[in-house]
């Protein structure tokens, strides 16, 4: 039994066990009010960028000023207004879904310096991760900016939050490798079809390419030696997407054929398809 098959029976054993919810190993990754330094909480979350936010009056009472042509984001919020009812007199409460408007004080506005003390790990590189890593000749181009991890296959680009927001560096990896599986499907490689078909977030083919990217991911750390140390995190990635699938756990295994396809690719070995 070679690595990518062990890799595929661990995860299988982890989705059969039953696993962890899920969440991102890199940190600095909240949108903020920059006065308060409070983390904007529920569809906030996605509705903001990562970074500071304050509002026109917080920027102006600050001495800041916004940037010409800067253009606001919304920040929604429930507010609960009081109704007495006709009929009984009693009060009722009823929910009111209101929004304002913040700036990014990064981007958007001047005069004004950040106020969220960033943390950073001491990480020292994994010499084997960094040979899978180098291996990848016919790679995209890379930044490594805190936030977000993504591939982008209209410029064929990757980002990867930088080492130093990794309390484990093992996870760092793994989400490196992650985005470069990703981008084995661009139609200059492998031309796969979760990535040259415009899917939308959640769909099926979208889903199936993310249990393949995330099944590569793991098969180059086991390759790297971290498995263990990314697995569960890796398995409980993959039961979220597995959900969208109807929990059909038989994909896995054909996610894994062409997971293994991705990472023979970006390790430079020429890949066969199996006989079974």
């Amino acid at each position: 039994m070679n690595v990518y098959e062990i890799v595929t029976q661990k995860i299988i054993e982890k989705l059969e066990a039953g696993v962890i919810p899920w969440r991102k190993p890199w940190i600095n990754v909240n949108a903020v009010n920059w006065l308060t330094q409070k983390p904007y909480r529920g569809i906030n979350t996605m509705l903001l960028e990562p970074g500071e936010y304050a509002t026109f009056k917080q920027i102006k009472d600050a001495g800041g000023r916004v940037k010409d042509g800067a253009k606001s984001e919304i920040v929604v919020f429930w507010k609960w207004i009081e109704k007495e009812i006709k009929e009984t007199g009693e009060i009722e409460k009823i929910p009111l879904l209101k929004c304002y408007r913040v700036f990014n004080i990064s981007t958007q506005v001047e005069g004004l310096n950040s106020k969220r003390e960033i943390k950073a790990f001491d990480n020292d590189p994994i010499e084997e991760a960094e040979k899978v890593f180098k291996s990848y000749i016919n790679c995209p181009s890379y930044s490594y900016n805190s936030g977000k991890a993504y591939y982008q296959p209209s410029i064929d680009h990757i980002n990867c939050p930088p080492m130093k927001d990794f309390p484990n560096v093992n996870e760092y990896y793994s989400t490196l490798f992650h985005e470069m599986v990703h981008s084995t499907g661009h139609k200059s490689r492998l031309n796969r079809s979760g990535i040259i078909e415009m899917a939308s977030f959640g769909d099926e083919v979208y889903s199936k390419e993310e249990l393949v990217a995330e099944m590569g991911a793991t098969m180059l750390c086991g390759i790297a030696g971290i498995d263990n140390s990314t697995l569960p995190n890796s398995a409980s990635y993959i039961a979220s997407w597995l959900k969208k699938l109807n929990n059909d756990k038989s994909l896995v295994v054909k996610a894994a054929a062409q997971a293994q396809k991705a990472a023979d690719y970006i390790l430079g070995k020429e890949y066969k398809e199996s006989a079974e």
